[in-house]
């Protein structure tokens, strides 16, 4: 049977291990803008729990309930304080004003519609403190390989589980360019387990000159989009928009 990839928090753990790279980027900015920092879409608080262990009040917010048990199970373990709320991106209101919000990982593009995103924009910008920043990370697309995504089943990549040994990963893509989401079935194999599970991964793709348009919309300004994490600026070859947005008006 397919499931959602964010119903099983420990594969997701194994199947996208913490990006150290990622990491130090959001520590540095919560560092720099200081105050109060809210993860949208935290998962199991790869990022914000580094962030809350550096001194910052934390909050994270995710509409999975399995990978926050996990998130706040790692926060325990750490002996680290933060606040986890279950919700949904587009549409909270937790009576609070944070100096910082970002939303990592592509966890942005399981929202499919554009209302959808200007509404999770605009979320966003009423919990923003006067002279907030809000971050996030959304892949780059490369009309190559969107074009590529055409259903068939194809090796994608290999991880080590403690319980199960090596496990293989095959994905089948397809595209649908009118509504500009990749919808994709993960297979995931050991020598005596085929297929031991099956989940469905759908994200949107966000094409360069959509996000000022769509953040325009939601009152917010594009001030620096990087396209790594090393603070390149983005360009034509960046496979990340790495984007720090802060509101259009006083």
């Amino acid at each position: 049977m397919t499931q959602d990839l964010y119903s099983d928090a420990r594969l997701y753990d194994l199947l996208f291990p913490t990006s150290e790279a990622a990491v130090d980027f959001y520590r540095a900015e919560a560092d720099r803008v200081g105050g109060r920092v809210l993860e949208l879409g935290c998962g199991t608080g790869q990022k914000l729990i580094p962030i809350a262990a550096d001194g910052h009040p934390s909050v994270g917010l995710d509409l999975s309930l399995d990978m926050l048990d996990v998130a706040r199970q790692k926060a325990d373990e750490r002996g680290v304080s933060v606040e986890w709320q279950h919700g949904d991106m587009r549409d909270f209101d937790l009576g609070d004003e944070f100096d910082l919000i970002f939303i990592a990982g592509n966890a942005l593009l399981h929202l499919h519609e554009a209302d959808d995103i200007v509404q999770c924009f605009r979320a966003a910008r009423r919990h923003l403190a006067p002279g907030g920043r809000f971050a996030f990370d959304v892949f780059h697309p490369d009309v190559r390989l969107l074009a590529d995504a055409d259903g068939v089943r194809r090796p994608r990549t290999t991880f080590a589980d403690p319980d199960r040994g090596d496990v293989r990963v095959d994905v089948a893509d397809a595209y649908d360019a009118a509504a500009q989401v990749t919808r994709g079935t993960w297979y995931f194999s050991t020598d005596s387990e085929p297929d031991f599970q099956t989940v469905s991964i759908e994200v949107r793709s966000i094409f360069p000159q959509e996000l000022p348009v769509l953040l325009a919309h939601a009152g917010l300004r594009l001030v620096e989009r990087f396209g790594s994490w090393d603070g390149s600026l983005f360009g034509a070859g960046s496979s990340t928009q790495l984007c720090i947005c802060e509101s259009a008006t006083p």
